[in-house]
């Protein structure tokens, strides 16, 4: 056995021992150095920075320390001897210690500053999502690559409603053309954009309602296998044939005309394989686009644009989801049906075969209104006039009396039956009201009816968020004007536009609108230019007015009135019976002299934490001013005992006075860019 060798083994082994034992060392050093961090600053900064930093101060210790030396003159450094008391060596090596902390506490602030806790992804996610996020950034660069090619850059960041109307219309028609070469998510987001007038101006809603979502068709080759994917099945199984050439085709989806086993003419809704993928993606974009804009335009934030594509990201998702569609489909026919609708129908969906991206629904007999011109054309203009009264009461049916209603009502959404009934086509987007907000709409169009604008301004306050500085007198005159303009109706292409301007009015007076109501509006501005088609001559207000009338009247019909008195009854029964009791205290403490009022200060807890950290900020900055201030005066002394031969007590002293200041401006500094407790829970 070689000794020698064994020897050499043992002390490598020892040698490594000892970098482990130092390793791990610095690790606690660096963890306690963490923890301390963490206090002193007083807010939750994440770990793994603080640990990173703490590992950084350990390592740098040793730099101050032999700084120190050579400033003080302490000796002791290159092996030369001390030339002060060990006590002198050991104060100012606590010092340097504290001024690496110090320094370490300034670089943690300074990432919380630049970065806070939470902004960045957790490590553990970075590595994992890494080659997702490299298509993406890929995708990003390109889309972003398409705005600055049509100039949208700097005209983005600039964009308002006071804007010149010449730059107005070349930013908007190039805000078109990028969307349109971006692809379809963007497509579809410009598209929810042209009908939000009370976001946009003009220029830009005309540019925008020109985009299409139409796309050459995939070969049959790959809807195939996606069908049987969907379907879990083999196509024969369930159809007698499935023809392969598109009856339409879009961005997202493909619909193809077949035949049950039953012998039953159904279309088939198929979504394109790689869609939601390509959806997903780019609504990621879209999402981090809208911060930005947020972050860098005002009129980005003005118009609220996080919310508007958080809002436009889970319609999307859900318009991806046919399960969703279907539960729409079963909604809206169920409203027809409550509503007594007769000749409006909804395909019926055969639920066995559909799925989250396939549906598969009767065919209905007949042609989108948007193709149907000649049959339009062989029709008397009174069987046109009936298809348009049909129409237009089956929408404010849904809209007032049942609360669900088909918010998409282009001219290629609705089918004109052979028969002579109308049906409703693609249900991603349907609309749904509470009671209350019915009950407004409902008071509106009797409003307009009887020609009352004190009524209709009413209904509009209570419809709508009200603005901070609503003039009342000012919108009541615009209402006023707008029922006289439309009065009497104008026939001829004059009256379709009222809920469009009736809109664009709401938005003059700084009403914001919510979603739900916007999408009221927007399915009635929509319905106004299919009517236009349908019947040139259809009296758009006459017969809203006419609607508004018997809805109303339909809601005061004494059985009616009847249920809503007795709601109203059990909720004010609990209150009349508590009344008197509570009137009779009222008068004995106010005839006995007992009577007061308790009102408490700062009893919401949200005040009180403002208040204690409006405090605690006020008193550390004090603090951290009187120890900068003393230290200042220590420092600049010319008296007191020398420490070193350079170096005097008071000097000392001003530089460990200097250094509870900085760390208490630190602390000031990081409690006033504090975030919120719920945001600061990630741990970068």
């Amino acid at each position: 056995m070689d000794l020698q060798a064994v020897g050499s083994g043992l002390a490598g082994l020892g040698n490594g021992a000892l970098v482990l034992a130092l390793t791990l060392f610095v690790l606690v050093l660096a963890w306690l150095s963490a923890v301390i961090a963490r206090r002193v600053l007083g807010v939750p900064v994440g770990w793994p920075r603080s640990i990173v930093v703490g590992i950084l101060m350990i390592l740098s210790f040793g730099a101050m320390a032999q700084y120190l030396a050579m400033t003080a003159d302490l000796g002791g450094v290159g092996g030369s001897a001390l030339k002060v008391p060990t006590a002198v060596v050991l104060m100012f090596l606590v010092l340097a210690v504290a001024w690496v902390f110090a320094i370490g506490v300034a670089v943690l602030v300074a990432l919380e500053v630049a970065f806070p806790t939470g902004s960045l992804p957790k490590i553990a996610s970075f590595f994992r999502g890494w080659r997702a996020r490299r298509q993406r950034a890929r995708r990003y660069a390109q889309v972003v690559g398409i705005a600055f090619r049509h100039g949208l850059g700097s005209q983005l960041r600039g964009l308002n409603r006071n804007a010149r109307h010449e730059n107005e219309e070349e930013t908007a028609l190039h805000l078109r053309l990028a969307l349109n070469e971006a692809g379809v998510t963007f497509v579809k987001l410009g598209q929810m954009l042209s009908t939000r007038r009370d976001l946009l101006p003009e220029p830009y809603i005309r540019e925008l309602s020109k985009l299409q979502t139409h796309a050459e068709p995939e070969p049959w080759s790959a809807i195939e296998p996606a069908i049987r994917t969907y379907l879990g099945r083999e196509l024969n199984e369930v159809f007698a044939w499935v023809n392969p050439q598109p009856l339409a085709s879009t961005s997202v989806a493909q619909v193809h005309e077949g035949s049950l086993l039953s012998g039953q003419s159904v279309v088939l809704k198929v979504q394109r394989p790689l869609a939601l993928r390509q959806v997903r993606r780019d609504v990621d974009i879209v999402l981090r686009m809208a911060r930005w804009l947020d972050r860098t335009a005002p009129w980005a934030r003005t118009i609220g644009i996080k919310g508007l594509a958080e809002g436009f990201a889970a319609s999307l998702h859900e318009e991806l989801n046919y399960r969703v569609e279907l539960e729409n489909m079963r909604s809206v026919d169920a409203s027809l049906a409550e509503s007594g609708i007769e000749d409006v129908s909804v395909p019926h969906v055969y639920e066995e075969f559909s799925g989250s991206r396939l549906l598969v629904m009767d065919k209905l007999a007949g042609r989108p209104i948007s193709h149907a011109q000649q049959v339009l054309a062989d029709m008397s203009g009174e069987q046109r006039h009936q298809v348009a009264g049909k129409l237009l009461s089956a929408t404010l049916s849904q809209i007032v009396d049942s609360g669900v209603f088909h918010a998409d009502l282009h001219p290629g959404n609705i089918f004109l039956r052979d028969d002579g009934g109308i049906g409703f086509l693609d249900f991603g987007s349907v609309g749904r009201l509470d009671p209350s907000t019915r009950q407004s709409l409902g008071t509106l169009l009797y409003a307009v009816e009887k020609d009352d604008s004190v009524s209709a301004t009413d209904a509009l306050i209570e419809l709508l968020d009200r603005p901070e500085e609503l003039n009342e007198r000012a919108l009541e005159r615009s209402v006023g004007q707008l029922l006289t303009r439309y009065r009497a109706g104008f026939g001829r292409r004059g009256s379709r536009n009222m809920f469009t301007v009736l809109l664009n009015l709401l938005v003059q007076h700084g009403f914001a609108v919510p979603a739900q109501i916007a999408a009221a509006f927007r399915a009635l501005a929509a319905l106004e230019g299919t009517l236009g088609l349908v019947s040139p001559d259809f009296d758009v207000v006459a017969a809203a007015r006419a609607e508004g009338k018997r809805m109303m009247g339909h809601q005061f019909r004494p059985g009616n009135l009847k249920d809503q008195l007795e709601g109203r009854a059990l909720q004010l029964l609990p209150l009349l019976e508590r009344m008197p009791r509570r009137l009779n205290k009222l008068t004995e403490d106010l005839e006995q002299g007992r009577f007061s009022m308790n009102i408490r200060m700062l009893a919401d807890s949200r005040d009180r934490h403002f208040l204690d950290t409006l405090v605690q900020q006020v008193v550390v900055a004090l603090l951290a001013s009187a120890a900068t201030l003393g230290a200042i005066i220590l420092i600049a002394s010319d008296t007191g005992p020398m420490l070193t031969e350079n170096v005097r007590m008071h000097a000392f002293f001003g530089y460990t006075l200097l250094f509870a200041g900085f760390v208490l401006s630190l602390r000031a500094v990081a409690l006033v860019f504090r975030r919120h407790p719920e945001s600061s829970n990630r741990d970068v």
